[in-house]
């Protein structure tokens, strides 16, 4: 199956006859590293450890590239704030399972289209870098504009009003 990085839009790669409307911008999340209780194993399962989340999510052509405004795109600083949250929150085991939430509140707190999200272990075992995950998903059909201002909704109604800090 050919993701949207390599055909330049959110859907297998268009036709001659349609419109280019599912081209994508897509912001990123590179590194971001924090500490949580997550896994299957005896040893894992009391102290935190360190996993590292790279992200990518998709957007319809963004209206800031028109308008400039952090309002018309996802705010990577409150993704960041939400990853944050969920890794001191979850009660997930599975890297899977974490990578499948950090999708879920892409798709639908901030109105992502399209996602690629990969969760990692660094330096898990001592011969290797790392050891994880990475998936991809997408939004139901009609979803991310709707989705994208309920999730504005709540974020102002927590108090966490975009661009305040």
């Amino acid at each position: 199956m050919t993701s949207p990085l390599e055909t330049g839009y959110g859907h297998a790669a268009i036709g001659p006859h349609e419109a280019p409307q599912d081209a994508l911008d897509l912001i990123f999340i590179e590194g971001l590293q924090g500490r949580t209780v997550i896994g299957i194993h005896a040893s894992e399962l009391h102290s935190p450890q360190t996993v590292r989340i790279d992200l990518q999510a998709g957007v319809p052509r963004a209206q800031a590239c028109d308008t400039d405004r952090i309002g018309d795109t996802i705010d990577y600083g409150a993704v960041r704030e939400r990853l944050h949250r969920l890794l001191a929150e979850h009660r997930l085991q599975l890297l899977e399972a974490f990578a499948e939430a950090i999708a879920d509140i892409l798709l639908r707190e901030f109105g992502a289209a399209w996602v690629r999200v990969k969760v990692s272990k660094p330096r898990k075992f001592d011969d290797l870098e790392a050891v994880g995950v990475q998936i991809e998903r997408r939004a139901p059909v009609g979803t991310s504009s709707t989705a994208r201002g309920g999730a504005m909704l709540r974020l102002i109604g927590s108090g966490m009003v975009p661009g305040e800090g």
